[in-house]
């Protein structure tokens, strides 16, 4: 094998080199992306979660003076 021969295999190996970094580049990206909206779903639906809470918190304490209530009018108190 001449010189001539191992420039042009470096060339071929640095050229592939050269696009699988191009190709891992773009895939960084768009897992950056996925994961930045990832992050807001995320963060989203933990406002949801939380609003569920304090609703579900809100009518357990309706539920506990309906019942203390209701036990009264029954002349449980």
């Amino acid at each position: 094998m001449n010189i001539d021969e191992r420039l042009e295999k470096l060339r071929e190996r640095h050229e592939a080199l050269t696009q699988t970094v191009e190709l891992l580049t773009r895939d960084i990206d768009a897992l950056r992306i996925s994961t930045q909206e990832l992050k807001a779903s995320h963060q989203e639906l933990r406002g949801f979660t939380q609003d569920i809470a304090e609703g579900t918190a809100r009518l357990l304490h309706v539920a506990e003076i309906h019942e203390r209530r209701i036990t009264r009018l029954e002349g449980g108190e």
